[in-house]
């Protein structure tokens, strides 16, 4: 390969954490040659150089000058940042520089799982994925829309990519928001073959750009376009238009499981400023539910932006889940908790509903087509609703399965 630039990737400074800089000089001879900087440099010196020569062989790079200016970083990280500074300076596209995958595979989540709480984590600050399971939120976000510089989403891309080969998110669900279209197709050809279990699309306004999402997973696969969804999605509503198309959007493709909404872009297209109250909110917040439930999809609510407000965050779930939502965003982990006790129904809730589904359970053994709750007969839809919340509680760990 003939010399064709210098290309860095990653972060430097003192302040830096489980990430690494990087620099790429390729050349017409020579070989490799690595220069290391690293305060584990004696204990991990060999593996990051390995890690990254393995990197540039992949992407058929023979001969470069590597400066690594290490802080930590783990080996899918190195990978990312060196194979990122090698594009960057010229290495020709479509070659292999992924690592290893050092998590196993597992099965595709379900399509009417927990959804209470999705927390975000910025596609290109890898030590903010690493450990993030052990928060247990129901779903983790690798983002590479907002939260990634616009001069950073190629970087990013790599990392999301190797995050979902080498890291374990528990049983969190692992999703990734994509960048608005055109630009999210390039996004879903490097991260659909590691199969997320979910795509989010931002800013979607129309059915169309659900149906080409679909479209690319289902070729990026190689399976059928009638076939069982291989990716589950969910469309981000954040403008005017997007809401007035929301049923159409959430039953644009058998592969959505939920609908939600993003605020601060939402208020903004409307030109008011969001409040605590949400007043401003509520037609598109109900809108949105209304649509969900129509298409048979989970309706999701946006995320709550002051961190240190944990009673304002306890309102706002609360008055949520009052509105149909099932969940909502999490952009810190001290989040998660009071969200998921927000939506957690209530101990007189969950025993009136037991009571519920034994009566209808028990009529229906007895041939009987009236439900009877001691002297109060109960309304097919009240037992539909009683039905939904033992399956919440039961999802959510706060009955215990039958026969256990």
């Amino acid at each position: 390969m003939s010399a064709s630039g210098r290309g860095e990737a990653g972060r430097a400074g003192d302040d830096v954490r489980g990430d690494l800089h990087v620099a790429v000089e390729l050349a017409d001879a020579g070989g490799l040659d690595v220069q290391l900087t690293s305060r584990v440099k004696s204990l991990y010196g060999a593996s990051i150089e390995q890690t990254a020569r393995a990197t540039l062989a992949g992407l058929e790079v023979e001969h470069a000058r590597i400066r690594i200016d290490d802080k930590g970083a783990v080996p899918f990280v190195i990978a990312a940042r060196v194979e990122a500074a090698a594009l960057r300076a010229g290495a020709a596209p479509g070659g292999d520089g992924k690592p290893e995958r050092t998590v196993p595979d597992r099965e595709h989540s379900t399509r009417n799982r927990l959804r209470r709480s999705r927390l975000y984590l910025p596609g290109d600050q890898p030590k903010l994925q690493l450990n993030a399971g052990l928060h247990r939120p129901d779903g983790v976000i690798l983002d590479l829309e907002d939260s990634v510089h616009a001069n950073e989403k190629d970087a990013a891309r790599l990392v999301v990519r190797n995050a979902l080969r080498c890291v374990d998110f528990g049983n969190a669900e692992r999703m990734v928001r994509i960048n608005q279209l055109p630009r999210g197709l390039e996004d879903l050809d490097a991260i659909i073959p590691e199969r997320p279990d979910l795509v989010l699309i931002p800013k979607t306004e129309t059915a169309n750009q659900v149906a080409e999402v679909d479209a690319r997973i289902r070729e990026t696969l190689g399976e059928p376009a009638d076939g069982d969804p291989p990716i589950w999605i969910m469309p981000i509503v954040e403008t005017a238009l997007g809401v007035e198309n929301a049923f159409q959007i959430a039953a644009a493709s058998p592969a959505v499981v939920a609908l939600t909404i993003g605020l601060e872009d939402y208020t903004a297209d409307l030109g008011v400023q969001k409040t605590l109250e949400g007043d401003e909110s509520l037609y598109a917040r109900g809108r949105l539910v209304n649509a969900a439930r129509a298409a048979g999809v989970q309706a999701i609510d946006s995320v709550f932006g002051d961190v240190g407000d944990e009673e304002g965050l306890r309102e706002w779930a609360g008055r949520s889940r009052g509105l149909g939502f099932e969940g909502m965003g999490c952009i810190h982990p001290r989040q998660i908790r009071p969200i998921h006790e927000a939506f957690a129904p209530s101990a007189t809730e969950i025993e009136k509903a037991l009571r519920i589904v034994a009566a209808f359970e028990e009529a229906e053994a007895r041939g009987l087509g009236v439900v009877s709750l001691g002297t109060r007969m109960v309304d097919p839809p009240v037992v539909l609703r009683a039905q939904r919340l033992v399956h919440v509680a039961r999802q959510a760990g706060l009955i215990e399965e039958p026969g256990s």
